[in-house]
């Protein structure tokens, strides 16, 4: 081998420092790398011996596209809930499902027309160019960033500001309130049924039917129907404002209907604890395969930091 060049670095090295960053909200690798530098528990968990030196911040983003290759985010996940006593824990008749909004590491000033035109003058040295949006139609149909592509122009709601986001999917299982599938898509008005119904679709093959608990979102006849042609009982809330409601009394009369009603809101405590922890409120990586690999990887970090109070309440 040639010696030149840096060290190479075992990958489950990096992953042990990437665990650390969503624990401890570190905010960036050059932070984390201070962290490595004086921290002795750190140093411990990721393998660093006492003397040995840390990292180039770079050494992320050089190897970040390697493990985006190998989809090891996922795999990952995968690893954390294929263990016995984790499998004890994890229900596999009932779920639940929903979506989130990841604002995108880009500027409104990046959201220009497709066309080219509409370009901002040229600004005085060190200054960004001043932009007026007021009077101008934005669309996705006609706009796009020029700094990540994959991000879209979405609204929350009614009265809430337009911005570019991701938005990202999970799968939960009801039993332990641990995740078990994610998915990442640019936000569209229909992403959140499309991405529930591919996460759904593998935990569906079973003789029994399985239970799914969504909010007033996925209360659509179209997903309802598909859910029931995949041997899936559709515990979605439902959506009575000025419209007839997808779900009818032969599902709400039942017991089971209430009890998934009531736990598929854990699942805003996975959303919380990745946004505000491990910091995917913003994301500060471009384009969906790295965006979404991210959040793969810090639903697995949520899964790890519940496991250990769950496996000490179970027999």
């Amino acid at each position: 081998y040639s010696e030149m060049g840096r060290p190479s670095i075992a990958p489950e090295m990096l992953l042990r420092a990437m665990l650390l960053q969503a624990f401890y909200s570190i905010r960036s690798e050059r932070q984390l790398m201070e962290r490595l530098e004086c921290d002795l528990l750190s140093r411990w968990f990721v393998g660093l011996g006492v003397d040995e030196p840390v990292w180039d911040h770079s050494t992320f983003s050089r190897n970040r596209d390697r493990l985006l290759e190998g989809d090891i985010a996922a795999s990952f996940l995968a690893a954390v809930l294929s263990q016995p006593r984790v499998r004890k824990l994890l229900s596999t008749e009932h779920f639940s499902v929903d979506g989130t909004l990841i604002e995108a590491w880009a500027s409104m000033k990046s959201f220009r027309p497709k066309d080219g035109s509409g370009e901002p003058p040229e600004p005085p040295s060190g200054r960004n160019a001043e932009v007026d949006f007021r009077g101008e139609t934005r669309s996705n149909a006609t706009h796009a960033s020029t700094t990540d592509p994959d991000a879209k122009l979405y609204r929350k709601g009614l009265g809430k500001e337009a911005k570019l986001y991701f938005m990202g999917h999970a799968l939960m299982e009801n039993r332990s309130g641990l995740l078990v599938g994610t998915c990442l898509t640019p936000a569209d008005g229909h992403a959140e049924r499309v991405a529930a119904l591919a996460m759904i679709e593998p935990h569906a093959d079973r003789p029994r039917p399985i239970t799914v608990g969504a909010d007033k979102a996925f209360d659509a006849e179209d997903f309802v129907n598909e859910l029931r042609t995949m041997n899936v009982t559709p515990h979605v809330a439902q959506n009575t404002s000025g419209r007839r409601s997808a779900i009818d009394g032969r599902t709400t009369r039942h017991r089971g209907y209430a009890a998934s009603q009531r736990i598929r809101k854990r699942i805003e405590e996975a959303f919380g604890w990745i946004k505000t922890v491990a910091g995917l409120r913003r994301t500060m990586l471009r384009g969906l395969a790295k965006v979404g690999w991210t959040f793969a990887f810090t639903a697995a970090a949520y899964n790890l930091i519940r496991l250990p109070k769950l496996l000490a309440a179970s027999p």
